[in-house]
């Protein structure tokens, strides 16, 4: 009986940490988001409609080109990963190409 608490309440454990710290490892960038006239949500968008697939990282960051300020989605179709970058003043596609063998 001890012995199965110990495992369901480990398992909980871990399923709690991974709840709590998905969000953080799913987006970066948070600390920029009020600088951002393009919200996340808006983003994601125009990123699958340029390359549609499934987002497997997103972030905000500064970065040349554009506003100086865009977030960068790494988008899954197969087994490529492109790399879709949405400038988050204007929304505008500033990248759209094929993730290299040395991701960003």
């Amino acid at each position: 009986m001890i012995k199965n608490f110990r495992c369901c309440f480990g398992a909980l454990s871990v399923i709690s940490l991974l709840a709590f710290t998905g969000p953080a490892l799913a987006y970066t960038g948070q600390k920029l988001s009020g600088q951002a006239k393009v919200r996340i949500a808006q983003a994601r968008e125009i990123a699958l409609k340029a390359h549609p697939g499934t987002i497997t990282d997103e972030e905000l960051e500064r970065e040349g080109g554009g506003s100086g300020l865009r977030y960068s989605f790494d988008i899954k179709t197969g087994s490529k990963i492109q790399e879709v970058g949405i400038d988050a003043a204007t929304g505008k596609v500033l990248e759209n190409k094929i993730e290299g063998p040395h991701p960003d």
